[in-house]
């Protein structure tokens, strides 16, 4: 068996060795600096992990026995937390740290989260076009929008069987697959359970879309605006809050708290919704991607959204990230600000009813990843990221700013979709 063990970095990357089978168990050494590099890998310019150091390795810790990775055949992935030399303290830029940070602080009041997510993704060709992938049963583009159509599904049969059974193997259990508004697009929902394993589940599933549909000849990308004409893709977090098996969003006031915490950090939290230039694409009036800090009842069109259904099911709605975000990020970004909204007890404006693009006066989110950086330099981060990891992903995003900024637009899109 080949055995990988990896974490994953600023940008949701796994970074990590091939190291053999009978490394289980062993202690595993890797340069702290790995998880602050670039989409393309490199090194953070004047990054202080990297030189003014020494480059210092952290130690790799598993924290689940290895996982198969179906679409390699016999192969397993190995998954460790980033600590620091001495075994025992989680390094500070490890953004899986930072949401298990932030869920500690809902435990030690007697509190846990619940997530889920829908995540969006493209299949396209596998030879180099921005171009929607061919019906493997017809043999022909795709070329139409088919919203929820089981005929569109049922011609990537053999793709999505492999998907369902790839994550059962991996622990990742009761998907829901559908086809979603533009022409290729297909959505996967996750069933909710303790949020650090829906962030780890998220990054994993994301693994094997990829690697199953190059198995299956085509590519997939989680970018957020793969073409200009077509919808998004989006990261769709369902959260509740639990008090022993208690769901504490029954209380309206607590509910109303944790929305007006959400929205408080609404545009400084941009840099983490939109991680990449191309992500800044997605932000379109009457695109089902929310640009203002705004909240409603079973209204798609707000960001944070209290969907329809039974009182014990009362859950937020985060309708912002796009699909190219780190989750682990994105929920310790989510979920801390609902901490501090409901600790600070904030109130939230009115709900919106109807179209929220049209409402004026609202916070909106950055307009672009050079104001996102900007904004999320001055954002109040106290119990929610490390300034090590705030340090960090501003450095990162200065740099592919510049990098990105030196390609043509294709160039740009094909690196996103080989990567995010």
């Amino acid at each position: 068996m080949s055995l990988r063990i990896a974490a994953v970095d600023l940008n949701g990357q796994f970074r990590g060795k091939r190291v053999p089978s009978h490394a289980v168990g062993k202690r595993a050494n890797m340069p702290l600096s790995v998880l602050n590099v670039d989409i393309e890998g490199a090194d953070i310019q004047g990054s202080p992990l990297v030189f003014a150091t020494g480059d210092q390795d952290g130690i790799l810790v598993p924290y689940r026995d290895p996982l198969p990775l179906p679409w390699l055949g016999n192969t397993a992935l190995l998954q460790p937390a980033m600590m620091t030399t001495d075994g025992d303290t989680g390094f500070a830029g490890d953004p899986r740290q930072a949401l298990i940070a932030v869920l500690d602080r809902y435990a030690a009041s007697g509190r846990s989260v619940i997530a889920a997510c829908e995540l969006e993704f493209y299949l396209l060709e596998a030879d180099g076009a921005m171009a929607p992938a061919l019906n493997p049963v017809t043999g022909r583009r795709l070329s139409k929008t088919s919203i929820l159509s089981i005929r569109e599904m049922d011609g990537f049969n053999a793709f999505f069987d492999d998907i369902e059974q790839g994550a059962a193997a991996m622990g990742i259990a009761d998907l829901t697959i559908t086809a979603e508004a533009g022409v290729g697009q297909f959505e996967v929902t996750l069933a909710h359970g303790p949020a650090l394993q829906a962030a780890d589940d998220v990054v994993l599933l994301k693994e094997l879309i990829k690697g199953t549909a190059r198995a299956h000849g085509m590519a997939a990308t989680f970018m957020a605006k793969p073409f200009p004409s077509e919808s998004g893709n989006g990261l769709h977090t369902h959260f509740s809050v639990l008090e022993g098996d208690q769901n504490i969003f029954t209380d309206a006031p607590t509910l109303q708290s944790a929305v007006a915490g959400c929205l408080d950090h609404f545009t400084a939290s941009t840099l983490i919704f939109a991680p990449y230039s191309n992500s800044y694409a997605r932000f379109v009036n009457s695109a089902h991607a929310p640009t203002s800090a705004t909240w409603g009842h079973d209204n798609r069109t707000v960001a944070v959204r209290i969907p329809a259904g039974s009182a014990s099911a009362t859950r937020l709605e985060h309708r912002v990230a796009g699909g190219d975000v780190n989750p682990y990020l994105l929920y310790a970004a989510i979920f801390g600000a609902a901490l501090q909204g409901m600790d600070r007890n904030l109130v939230p404006p009115d709900p919106v009813t109807g179209n929220a693009y049209e409402q004026t006066g609202t916070t909106q989110v950055s307009p672009s990843l050079e104001t996102a950086i900007a904004d999320f330099s001055t954002g109040r981060w106290d119990d929610i990221f490390p300034p090590l990891l705030v340090e960090n992903l501003i450095a990162t995003k200065q740099q592919e700013l510049r990098l990105f900024g030196a390609y043509s637009d294709t160039e740009a899109l094909w690196k996103l979709v080989e990567t995010v």
